[in-house]
This record gives structure tokens, C-alpha cells and sequence, in this order.
């Protein structure tokens, strides 16, 4: 009987297995779907802790903002802190505001700034659509996750799966850490080249970011 009841189980484990492909399906067609309109969007990343009246929340915002108005459209991961702040920044200055939320235990619920908004299951559609629509990354200070997508992003273009896009990292103080660990380590030792590091442009000033982005997009 014992014989019968494990055979059971790993015949439906494997059925569970050959639906999840389904779902992967359907969440990457909604995706596609709802987002195939989308034209010149800048991908924004950073800290889900941060909280209005914080200086980057403030420039998240602001960034957003002048994207919007210069006619850009702007995606975040739909939460709280950075993400809440750039999609308040382009709702109110009248451009598309995309959310993509991801389903989280903790830290991540939807923020009520976004007029496009997509809830994912998996992190890896998310991070696909991410990069499929943006013309630009803009990192602002983060966690694991900001540093996720960064290195993704740097990734792609290094290994030219994806044509290249301006990566900006806002906060010079915060990046500075990280900067001297490439180019004192990683340079160094010959584990990337300098060529890779000119992928990164670093500003303090979200004016300047919108330039940067401008001079590699036509509208």
C-alpha cells in the first residue's frame, strides 16, 4: 500500500511540475500583453525601506517627474520607498506609471501611484520585462535586489544579449564603496575590463540623469 501512496505522490508532483510551465506561460503573455504599448520606458530601482521625506525618496520622485514630462514612461518593481516615490512622480506629472509587483511575505505591497499595474509570481518574468521595455536603468540607493537588477542589467550589455542602455547609479557616496571594489579588485585582477566600467555613469543630480538619458534616445 506504502508502494501505491509514494507512486501517487511523485505522479502528482510531477503533474504540479508540468502545470507550473502553464502558469509561467500565462504570466509572461499577460505581461507582454499588457506592456506591448509601451514605448521609451526608464527602468527605476531602489530601497523599498525608504519613506516620503527621505532625500532619495524626494529625488525618486523628482526624476520621475521629468521623465514623465519629457515624454518618457517609467517602470518600478510597485512597491513601497523608491519604487512608490517614481511612480508618484510620473502619475501626477501625467505619464504612464508602471508597477510590476512581485508577491512577497514581507516589505512588498502595491503602491497606489501606478496606472499600469502587473502582479508577478516570479521574480525571473519580472526581471525579463524589466529589461525587454527599458531604454535607460536608473539605480537609486538599495538592497539585495537594487543590486540584483544592477548586475543583471551590466550583464546583458557586457555579454551583448541585450543592446546597450545607459545604467545610471544616483547617490555618489553610497556607490562609492562599490566603485572602488571594482575598479581596486575586480580591475585590477583582471576579472572585468575597463571598457565594462564605462557602462556606469554616477550622478548626484536627477537633472543631469534625464540629460544622459536624452543623448541616447530619440522621442
Amino acid at each position: 500500500m506504502r508502494m501505491i501512496e509514494r507512486q501517487y505522490l511523485v505522479d502528482a508532483l510531477s503533474i504540479e511540475e508540468s502545470w507550473r510551465i502553464f502558469r509561467i506561460m500565462a504570466e509572461f503573455v499577460e505581461s507582454i500583453e499588457e506592456l506591448s504599448t509601451l514605448r521609451n520606458a526608464v527602468s527605476i530601482f531602489g530601497s523599498a525601506r525608504l519613506k516620503p521625506g527621505d532625500l532619495w525618496y524626494g529625488k525618486a520622485e523628482y526624476l520621475a517627474k521629468r521623465l514623465a514630462e519629457k515624454g518618457f514612461s517609467v517602470i518600478t518593481g510597485g512597491g513601497p520607498g523608491i519604487m512608490e516615490a517614481a511612480n508618484k512622480g510620473a502619475a501626477e506629472a501625467g505619464g504612464k506609471s508602471v508597477g510590476m509587483n512581485i508577491r512577497l511575505p514581507f516589505e512588498q505591497k502595491p503602491n497606489p501611484y501606478s496606472n499600469v499595474s502587473i502582479d508577478y509570481k516570479y521574480f525571473f518574468i519580472r526581471k525579463v520585462m524589466f529589461v525587454k521595455y527599458a531604454v535607460a536603468y536608473v539605480i537609486f540607493p538599495g538592497g539585495y535586489g537594487t543590486l540584483d537588477e544592477l548586475f543583471e542589467a551590466l550583464t546583458l550589455i557586457q555579454t551583448k544579449r541585450i543592446k546597450s542602455f545607459p545604467v545610471i547609479l544616483l547617490g555618489s557616496d553610497y556607490w562609492k564603496g562599490l566603485m572602488d571594489w571594482l575598479n581596486d579588485t575586480m580591475l585590477k585582477e583582471d576579472m572585468i575590463l575597463s571598457d565594462d566600467l564605462d557602462l556606469i555613469r554616477i550622478t548626484d543630480d536627477p537633472d543631469e540623469a534625464v540629460r544622459y538619458i536624452q543623448r541616447f534616445v530619440i522621442l
